[in-house]
């Protein structure tokens, strides 16, 4: 985590926290020369509209503005969003949220031939997670160790 990403985090953390929001990341980007502060925030359960997090922007915004010295080597662009449906799983909060749905996982090496999944998320524990995979007609479940697991994400089941 970069200094700034991680600066942020610590003061968003608590502004989120006290609204009963869930700060999920944070990003500091460059794209096409222009930087990029991304800020997703969620709220359990039901989501966060967009009222709501128009109301944090402008919270956040205003203590960035008074942090002194800026941190901020460059101007930047800042974005408050929802993840959306297939927000990243990341934390053991997330895991633990994630028991009992649809999710994507990519793994850093191939098990069973395969480096990407998407099943039902059946079992967790601090070793393995175990999906339900649809192979054509039938259902598999498949073991993945924790520590194969490169990112994760909600899905959409199609």
């Amino acid at each position: 985590m970069s200094k700034v990403t991680e600066m942020v985090t610590k003061l968003v953390q608590p502004l989120a926290q006290a609204r009963g929001d869930e700060l999920v990341d944070v990003e500091y980007v460059k794209e096409k020369d222009q930087n990029y502060l991304r800020i997703y925030v969620d709220r359990r359960p039901g989501g966060i509209d967009i009222e709501e997090i128009a109301d944090l922007s402008e919270i956040v915004s205003e203590k960035l503005d008074e942090l002194d010295p800026d941190p901020f080597p460059d101007p930047y662009v800042l974005e408050l969003s929802s993840p959306g449906l297939e927000r990243p799983i990341k934390n053991d909060s997330d895991w633990e949220h994630a028991v009992r749905s649809y999710i994507h996982v990519g793994l850093y090496q191939k098990i069973d031939g395969n480096k990407v999944y998407e099943g039902l998320l059946k079992e967790l524990n601090d070793e393995t997670l175990t999906l339900e995979i649809k192979v054509k007609t039938r259902t598999k479940e498949v073991k993945i160790p924790r520590d194969a697991v490169a990112n994760a994400r909600f899905a959409i089941e199609f």
